[in-house]
């Protein structure tokens, strides 16, 4: 079973993100990967991009499928993990480290406090498996 990261906040659509000051760092979970299987290619916004909570980020296309990644928060793009155009791959290896996706200036750090911790996360995802 895969440990989540205690001080990430998740969304139910499987982003995470971690945070320091009004910086946020973007992925997403070991359970999307696992889901979309073999990651072929990474889409990412530019850097400078405003992103309100709930707006299209990118997308992540697997051998599977392809599937949209949701900004988790409001903010502003500000790096991009450019390692992930040569290596998606990277995304199934280190979903929750090294295949960060952007990272972005918050807007409103309060909106962190909507999304679930840890724990509640891993009880939506084994709800979601028992009912699958």
């Amino acid at each position: 079973m895969t440990t989540y990261p205690t001080d990430y906040r998740y969304t139910r659509e499987h982003e995470w993100v971690s945070h320091k000051g009004d910086l946020a760092t973007v992925g997403i979970t070991d359970y999307a990967q696992h889901e979309l299987g073999d990651v072929v290619f990474v889409g990412l916004p530019e850097v400078g991009t405003a992103m309100k909570a709930g707006q299209t980020l990118g997308s992540v296309e697997s051998v599977k499928t392809m599937s949209d990644i949701y900004a988790p928060v409001s903010g502003t793009v500000v790096e991009i993990n450019s390692e992930l155009t040569a290596a998606p791959e990277k995304v199934n290896q280190d979903p929750h480290g090294a295949a960060w996706l952007v990272r972005m200036k918050l807007t409103d750090s309060a909106e962190l406090g909507k999304l679930l911790d840890a724990a509640a996360y891993q009880a939506f995802i084994a709800e979601k498996d028992s009912s699958a």
